[in-house]
């Protein structure tokens, strides 16, 4: 009987932590019979609130990986799209060059992530979004891009809005 109980038990666990998923994710589409997915992730901006975006990306399936041979590596390829979803609130963000890391999820063992970085654009008072991959051996060029413009929307800097440069 106790064999039968921890065997139930395991069995529930198993099925419960199946059903958990990703809080984060919107949808997952199937595109091939081996199980192969494109997966849709809701990212919150954690420094502003009003803004949401949509990364999309390629989830490998067992089959794929037993028959492709590499098992521990998902493809770079993405799709980003930001939007506004009410009044924007802008925290305590990065206005240098090279933007702050908002998402990062690994795509490989070790080698390979998925990014999303911000960028505030001060000349345009704009908020880019900027998804792309990080390889530690080889760069990858595989990236997706979205812009906020600032200009028509209600926004509210917490800390001050930065000093944009002078029109020329």
């Amino acid at each position: 009987m106790n064999r039968l109980a921890t065997l139930a038990l395991t069995a529930l666990v198993a099925v419960s932590l199946a059903a958990c998923g990703d809080a984060r994710e919107v949808g997952s589409v199937g595109v091939d019979w081996t199980g192969n997915d494109i997966a849709v992730d809701a990212l919150a901006d954690p420094e502003v609130d009003g803004v949401v975006c949509h990364l999309a990306y390629f989830n490998r399936s067992f089959i794929d990986r037993v028959s492709q041979g590499n098992w521990f590596e998902d493809p770079s390829y993405s799709a980003l799209d930001c939007s506004v979803t009410g009044p924007i609130t802008i925290g305590d963000i990065a206005t240098r060059g090279g933007g702050e890391e908002i998402f990062k999820e690994g795509r490989s063992l070790i080698w390979k992530s998925l990014r999303v970085t911000r960028i505030y654009d001060t000349a345009n008072n704009a908020l880019i979004y900027l998804a792309h991959a990080r390889e530690i051996q080889q760069g990858s060029g595989k990236m997706s891009l979205s812009v906020i413009p600032l200009n028509t929307e209600q926004v509210v800097w917490s800390n001050g809005a930065p000093a944009r440069p002078a029109a020329q």
